[in-house]
């Protein structure tokens, strides 16, 4: 027996067949929007079980069971769009602070012997006055990108 049971109401239908028929949103919206349409219990015929939708659009069947819980508990917006992250993973590496001692060494002079500033260099010269436990070369590139 199916724990959340997705039962769509004839408005909530009509938004989804146009949103498929169109075509004109992300896919992932798309094939969410599928799912629902097929996993309706409301409409005359049965919906179809989540193994069924899972080989119809390739699917997993945990994110069947994912849309079908997120419709039931916020409604269909909900179970059509990702929701945002509340906070970000980690710690973001590069605050204003580490990105003005970033400036004022890229605006300085090079180490002796070398013609200029290279990525490496200025990743290297951070973590060595202990601005920075750590930073890769990328990251660096990030922020004087970010900044320029």
């Amino acid at each position: 027996m199916k724990r959340y049971v997705v039962e769509l109401t004839a408005e909530e239908r009509q938004e989804l067949m146009q949103l498929v028929s169109k075509g004109k949103a992300a896919a992932r919206k798309i094939t969410h929007a599928r799912v629902l349409l097929q996993a309706d219990e409301a409409k005359k015929a049965p919906g179809w079980t989540d193994r069924q939708i899972s080989e119809a659009f390739g699917v997993h069947t945990n994110t069947i069971h994912d849309i079908r819980r997120r419709f039931v508990e916020g409604g269909l917006q909900a179970a059509l769009v990702r929701k945002k992250q509340e906070r970000p993973s980690r710690k973001r590496l590069v605050d204003g602070e580490v990105e003005a001692h970033l400036i004022a060494l890229r605006c300085g002079a090079p180490p002796h012997g070398k013609g200029r500033w290279t990525l490496r260099l200025l990743a290297d010269r951070l973590v060595e006055l202990e601005i920075v436990p750590d930073i890769s070369h990328e990251t660096v590139r990030q922020a004087l990108k970010k900044m320029s």
